[in-house]
């Protein structure tokens, strides 16, 4: 409506093998975009957290889209095109930019505690225990912090699907890290600083990350440079649980799609599951649910 074109990514992981969770995501991004006029979708790769990453993880993000029978316009085509010429590592000088001016703005602060004595603290917010000892950034081994003030770090932005109360990071994510003690830029960082550079207007990911975005969110708002990404629409979707009550997630042996591939299995429950979220009657193939989709209440097509 009124001219706008969905501009979406995929942003999976390479930290372990995708998981039914993952592939949720995938398919709501691809049903919004691929119903909405000249809707695009990148796929990009997060693997700025390097130590973490392998190959054979990077490679299954490949083989589980193809395995759901969804596409993407931009991106890797393979692990090799992707270390080449899409890691995030290729995009560490933008990230240090980004950190370098919220530096001279006075927005951030080195911080030298152990993990083990924030872990100590109550409800593991960090107490701003550095901030007046003004350790040089340069020092190595230090986490780069922003400051998130007291009564000013409530930030609020558009999910397409639900009302959230404005998050206050004060309260949520007190002076989260933006660059790790091994001196590359953290998550959200890393996150906001691609969305800004490939353009995306659009972002669908779990509802366990409302206050990760909102973190981006401020973050963006911080520097002109990324102003754009406080107007994106956003789509927190509901988490499927396991059958302990607990999110699906990697680290907890989620069930992968690897595994489902491996038995001989199509994505047929998968995107029944899917249908089932979105209030659609049973489909099987991405294509079925697409065409269930363009007519569905959920099909909220953002405007400018």
């Amino acid at each position: 409506m009124g001219g706008y074109v969905i501009k979406t990514r995929f942003a999976p992981t390479p930290s372990g093998w995708l998981h039914v969770g993952n592939a949720l995501s995938f398919i709501i991004t691809w049903l919004y975009a691929r119903s909405s006029a000249n809707g695009t979708i990148l796929l990009r790769i997060d693997d700025i957290d390097g130590e973490r990453a392998r190959d054979e993880f990077i490679e299954d993000i490949f083989r589980g889209i193809d395995w759901l029978g969804i596409d993407y316009d931009t991106g890797p085509r393979s692990v090799e095109d992707f270390f080449k010429n899409h890691s995030q590592h290729t995009r560490l000088d933008l990230y240090n930019s980004h950190l370098s001016r919220l530096i001279t703005e006075n927005r951030l602060f080195a911080c030298n505690c152990s993990r083990k004595r924030v872990h100590e603290l109550p409800g593991m917010l960090y107490d701003g225990h550095c901030i007046p000892v003004q350790t040089p950034f340069e020092t190595p081994e230090t986490n780069w912090r922003i400051i998130t003030p007291e009564g000013g770090s409530k930030v609020s932005f558009t999910d397409v699907w639900s009302m959230h109360p404005p998050v206050d990071l004060y309260t949520d994510m007190r002076y989260f890290i933006v660059r790790g003690k091994n001196g590359r830029a953290a998550y959200q960082m890393a996150s906001v600083a691609d969305d800004v550079l490939y353009n995306i207007n659009f972002i669908v990911r779990g509802e366990d990350l409302l206050q990760s975005t909102a973190a981006q969110c401020y973050i963006a708002g911080l520097l002109p440079q990324l102003q754009t990404f406080t107007q994106s629409k956003f789509l927190l979707h509901p988490l499927i649980m396991g059958a302990d009550g607990e999110k699906l997630s990697k680290s907890k042996g989620a069930t992968a799609l690897v595994d489902m591939r491996d038995a001989g299995k199509d994505a047929a429950d998968v995107f029944a599951l899917a249908a089932s979220m979105l209030n659609l009657p049973k489909a099987t193939t991405a294509k079925e649910l697409l065409s269930l989709f363009k007519t569905s209440p959920y099909n909220l097509t953002p405007s400018p």
